[in-house]
C-alpha cells in the first residue's frame, strides 16, 4: 500500500535529519544543558542576578533546541511506525495521515536545516537589532515601530526572550529609533540577514486624503560580543551624558536620571540605554552594544578596503531589500532572493520565517568574491 515514495521520502528525510543531528553536535548540547543544571541548583545562583538570568535563559533556550531535534526524531520514528500499521491493518486512514505527516515533517526538518548553514565567525551570538526610521515622514516612524513589532512576534513566536535596551519615540506617531536584544542561540547568524532598508507602500493612515505613501526603515543587526572579544576603548574617547528617560515606562524610570548616553569620539557612534532603573547598568549595557557596533564598523571597513582593492561595486547590505506593499495589491517581496508572499499581515505579525530561510540559502549560494 505504501509504495516506493513512502519509502525514498522515509529515507530523505532520515538522512537530512541525521546530518543535522551530527552538525549541532546533540552530545555537546546536553553536556552544555547538564553544566547549567548544575548552575541553575546551586544555592547561591541568584546572588549574582546578571548571571542567573544568564545560564537560566540559556538553559532555557538549549533545552527547547534539543527537544525541537529530537521532537522532530520521534514523530519520523512513529510515522514509521503508523504506516506499517497501516499497511498490515489495510487502513487507508493510517496511511494518508503519515502522507500530511511527512509533508509537515519536511517542512519542520527544511527549517532546521538552515541551521546547518550558520557557520560564520559570530553566527552563534545573540542578537543586537536596532530599527531606525528613513525617508517618508509620520510614515517612516510608524513603519519604524511596525518593524519592531514584526521582529518582537518572530522572537516571540519562537520563545526567544528579547530585552528593549532603547526606544526614541517620535513625535506624532512610530519611533526614531529602537534597539533590542535577541537572546538565543544563533540569533545573530539568523538576523542577519534581515539587515538592510526594509520599504512600505500603502494608503497613509496619517493623510487626510487618503494618499498612498511611500516609507523606509533601516534595520541593523550586530553580534553580541563577549569578554574574550579583543575591543578596547579608551576612557578618553567616550562622552558619557545621563538624562532622564523618557516615554512609557513607569514612574520609577521617569523621575530619576538614570538613563546613559554614550558617545564614541572618533567615530561619532552614539548608543543610548534607559530601559533600567539603574544609571550603572545603562552604562553597562550601552558599553556592550557600543562594542558590538564598534566591531561591526571594523568589519565593514575591512570588507570596504578589500571591495576597494577588487573593484567590486556590487550593491551592500545596506541598500533596499525587501518591500512591503499594500496597497494597491497585496505583496511581501525579498529583492535579493526573489522570494514572495500575498499576506503583509501574517508576515507583519512576525511570521517571517520563510524569508529568512531564503535569504541564508541565498547569501551561502552566492559566488564567492574573486
Amino acid at each position: 500500500m505504501a509504495g516506493p515514495d513512502f519509502s525514498v521520502r522515509f529515507k530523505q528525510l532520515d538522512a537530512t535529519l541525521t546530518s543535522i543531528e551530527q552538525v549541532l553536535d546533540l552530545d555537546a548540547i546536553r553536556q552544555e544543558i547538564a553544566e547549567l543544571g548544575a548552575e541553575v541548583a546551586a544555592p547561591d545562583l541568584w546572588g549574582d542576578q546578571d548571571n542567573a538570568q544568564r545560564v537560566t535563559g540559556r538553559l532555557s533556550v538549549l533545552q527547547a533546541e534539543l527537544d525541537r531535534v529530537t521532537g522532530l526524531r520521534s514523530r519520523l520514528d512513529d510515522a514509521e511506525i503508523l504506516l506499517q500499521l497501516g499497511e498490515e491493518e489495510g487502513d487507508p486512514a493510517s496511511v494518508s495521515e503519515v502522507d500530511a505527516e511527512l509533508d509537515r515533517l519536511a517542512q519542520g526538518i527544511e527549517a532546521l536545516e538552515v541551521r546547518t548553514l550558520l557557520a560564520g565567525e559570530y553566527d552563534k551570538r545573540d542578537a543586537l537589532v536596532t530599527i531606525r526610521s528613513g525617508a517618508g515622514g509620520v510614515d517612516a516612524a510608524d513603519w519604524a515601530e511596525m518593524l519592531m513589532r514584526m521582529y518582537l512576534r518572530w522572537a516571540e513566536r519562537h520563545k526567544y526572550p528579547t530585552e528593549v535596551y532603547d526606544t526614541s519615540y517620535a513625535e506624532e506617531a512610530g519611533i526614531k529609533s529602537a534597539t533590542f536584544a535577541v537572546k538565543a542561540p544563533y540569533a545573530y547568524g539568523t538576523l542577519s540577514v534581515e539587515q538592510g532598508t526594509h520599504r512600505l507602500v500603502r494608503i497613509s493612515p496619517f493623510d487626510n486624503q487618503g494618499r498612498r505613501q511611500t516609507s523606509f526603515a533601516a534595520v541593523e543587526v550586530v553580534p553580541v560580543l563577549e569578554q574574550t572579544d579583543e575591543i578596547d576603548i579608551p576612557e578618553e574617547e567616550i562622552k558619557i551624558d545621563v538624562f532622564r528617560s523618557s516615554g512609557p515606562g513607569g514612574q520609577s524610570v521617569n523621575t530619576t536620571d538614570s538613563a546613559v548616553r554614550l558617545t564614541h569620539l572618533p567615530t561619532g557612534l552614539v548608543v543610548a540605554v534607559q530601559n533600567e532603573k539603574s544609571q550603572l547598568q545603562n552604562k553597562n549595557t550601552a558599553m556592550v552594544i557600543l562594542k558590538a557596533r564598534l566591531l561591526a564598523v571594523k568589519h565593514a571597513a575591512e570588507k570596504a578596503q578589500l571591495d576597494e582593492i577588487r573593484g567590486d561595486v556590487m550593491a551592500s547590505w545596506g541598500d533596499q531589500m525587501r518591500s512591503y506593499v499594500l496597497n494597491p495589491y497585496q505583496m511581501v517581496k525579498d529583492l535579493r532572493t526573489e522570494y514572495e508572499e500575498g499576506n503583509p499581515s501574517t508576515v507583519l505579525d512576525g511570521a517571517i520565517d520563510a524569508f529568512i530561510e531564503a535569504g541564508i540559502r541565498w547569501r551561502r549560494s552566492a559566488p564567492a568574491p574573486s
